[in-house]
C-alpha cells in the first residue's frame, strides 16, 4: 500500500483535483512502467510468518538492504519500515508482506532486470538469517492472529475501520499478495479508453496469474481466493466500476467518485489523523470533524487517491491490479501483458473492439468466475480460455510492435516474457491449477510441502 505522497500545496478550486490527474499526462515517448510486487516472509524452521522485530523478522531484512545493498532508509515514529533507492521503493504491507515498488523504466528487460536483482538481494539476506520469501496470492496456512500487524499508523486506522464495512478487509490487508503494473496516458480520451480497457480484460489477468488455491490451511474452492476477498472488502471503494463505461468518463467523474469514496486519515507531521467515513467534500469546506477549519493541500488529495481499491484505478498514471503475486517468471509477465495491450494502438484498439459490447453484468460475471474457475471460467457466452487466448495475441503482437530490445540487441524484443502466458493458455492451466495437483497428488495434502517447493 502507499506510502505518503506528495501531491501540492493548497487546494484553492475544485478544478485543481480534476487538474492533478490530468497533470499525469505525457506523450508517448516518455511512457514508463512500474512494476509492484509483493511476497511472504517465513521462517525456514517452522514456517511461521516473520514478526516486525527480531533476529529473524521483517525488520531484520530492511536493515539488511539498508546496510548491505545501499538502500536508504524511510522511517515513521523512528522505526524503519521501508526503504528507497533510484527512484523504486522497498515497502511493506500490513500483514509484513514485503514490496517491491519498481522505478518508472523504459522496457520490460529493464523491468526484469530490477525485479532479478531485488529478489537476489533479499534471498543473500534472507539466506543468512534462515528466513525464505514466497510468491502467492494468499497466505496458505497463516490464520489472521499468525499474521502481526506491521507499525504504521495507516494501518492501525485501516484494521479496524475494515471490521466494520466488509467482511474481509482484514484478510485483505494481512494474508494477500499481488503483482501489479501502473502505466501511462497520452491524453484523457487515451486514459478513457486504456481505463476501460483495463477493467474488463482484468478477469483475464485474475484467470492467468490465478495462485491462492488455499486459504486456512485447505483448498478453498476458488482458483484466486484473493480475488475473492477483494469482493467482500468494501464497496464503496472497490469493484468494476460501471460508471467508467458510460458516455461522457473522464477526469471529472473519476474526481466525483473519489470524492465520494469514504476517508481513511489525514496525515499531517508524521501522523495519521483518524478521518475513517469522513467526507473529502467537507474537507473541501473546512468542515472535516477530524480538522475543523482546515482544507486539504494537493497532498492530502494525492493521499486519497490511494485510498480507492477498484480493479484498476487512475492517479496521475493507471494502475493494474487483478493479479495474485505469483512465481519468479510471471513477475515479469504481468506488466509484458499489459504493456503489450497498452502501449501499442493497434492492439489496444483491437482489445477494446473484444470488450466494447459487453454490459456491466457481463464484466462482474467474469469477474466472479474467473476468481473461482481460472481459465475454465464463463459468463454468458464469453469463454474466458479463448478470451485469454485472443488477449495473449494482442499482448504479444503489441510487444512485437514496440521492438523493444534487450541483451544489448541480442533479443530483438519483449515477447519472451509473455511465455508463461503462452504455456498457460496451451495448457488450460494456471499456478492455482499447479499448487492443487500437487496438493492432491505427491504431496499428500501436506500444504508445508509449498514453501520448499516453490519459495524464491
Amino acid at each position: 500500500m502507499s506510502i505518503p505522497q506528495s501531491g501540492g500545496g493548497p487546494i484553492e478550486h475544485y478544478s485543481q483535483l480534476t487538474e492533478y490527474l490530468s497533470s499525469g499526462c505525457k506523450p508517448r515517448a516518455d511512457w514508463r512502467i512500474g512494476t509492484e510486487h509483493e511476497k511472504f516472509g517465513y521462517c525456514k524452521d517452522t514456517h511461521k510468518p516473520l514478526p516486525f522485530e527480531g533476529e529473524r523478522s521483517i525488520l531484520a531484512v530492511l536493515q539488511g538492504l539498508r546496510d548491505g545493498h545501499g538502500w536508504s532508509p524511510v522511517e515513521e515514529a523512528g522505526k524503519l519500515i521501508g526503504l528507497e533507492k533510484n527512484g523504486a521503493n522497498v515497502s511493506l504491507e500490513p500483514g509484513g508482506q514485503l514490496e517491491l515498488s519498481g522505478a518508472p523504466l523504459e522496457s520490460i528487460h529493464e523491468t526484469c532486470d530490477e525485479v532479478n536483482a531485488h529478489l537476489k538481494d533479499v534471498k543473500d539476506i534472507a539466506d543468512k538469517i534462515g528466513v525464505g520469501f514466497i510468491g502467492l496470492g494468499a497466505a496458505p496456512i497463516w490464520s489472521h492472529d499468525d499474521m502481526p500487524l506491521m507499525p504504521k499508523g495507516r494501518y492501525k486506522l485501516m484494521d479496524s475501520y475494515m471490521q466494520k464495512v466488509g467482511t474481509m478487509g482484514q484478510s485483505m490487508m494481512r494474508r494477500t499478495c499481488t503483482v501489479q503494473v501502473n502505466l501511462d496516458f497520452e491524453t484523457e480520451a487515451d486514459m478513457v479508453k486504456k481505463l476501460r480497457v483495463a477493467l474488463a480484460l482484468q478477469p483475464v489477468a485474475t484467470a492467468l496469474f490465478a495462485n491462492s488455491p488455499f486459504f486456512d490451511g485447505q483448498a478453498n474452492g476458488h482458483k484466486s481466493w484473493r480475488s475473492r476477498v477483494w469482493r467482500d472488502l468494501d464497496a464503496s471503494r472497490t469493484g468494476m466500476l460501471p460508471f467508467v463505461f458510460e458516455d461522457g468518463f473522464g477526469f471529472e467523474r473519476w474526481v466525483e467518485y473519489a470524492l465520494d469514496v469514504p476517508m481513511y486519515f489525514v496525515y499531517r507531521d508524521g501522523a495519521y489523523i483518524d478521518a475513517l467515513g469522513m467526507s473529502f467534500r467537507d474537507f473541501l469546506k473546512g468542515e472535516l470533524p477530524a480538522l475543523p477549519g482546515e482544507t486539504p493541500t494537493l497532498s492530502d488529495w494525492a493521499d486519497h487517491l490511494t485510498t480507492a481499491f477498484p480493479e484498476a484505478r487512475i492517479k496521475k498514471y493507471m494502475e493494474m491490479r487483478g493479479a495474485d503475486g505469483g512465481p519468479w517468471r510471471r513477475l515479469c509477465a504481468l506488466p509484458a501483458f499489459w504493456v503489450g495491450l497498452m502501449y501499442d494502438q493497434n492492439s489496444l484498439d483491437a482489445a477494446w473492439d473484444l470488450v466494447k459490447g459487453w454490459d456491466s453484468e457481463t464484466r462482474e460475471m467474469l469477474r466472479v468466475s474467473a476468481s473461482v474457475e481460472g481459465l475454465q471460467a464463463q459468463a454468458g457466452s464469453v469463454k474466458l480460455h479463448d478470451l485469454a487466448k485472443e488477449v495473449v495475441a494482442l499482448s504479444h503482437a503489441g510487444l512485437k510492435a514496440r521492438a523493444k530490445p534487450g541483451a544489448g540487441g541480442l533479443v530483438p524484443d519483449e515477447t519472451h516474457f509473455l511465455n508463461a502466458l503462452h504455456e498457460s493458455i496451451e495448457t488450460g492451466k494456471v499456478p492455482a491449477d499447479e499448487l492443487l495437483d500437487h496438493y492432491h497428488g505427491d504431496w499428500g495434502g501436506n500444504l508445508d510441502r509449498i514453501y520448499d517447493d516453490f519459495s524464491y
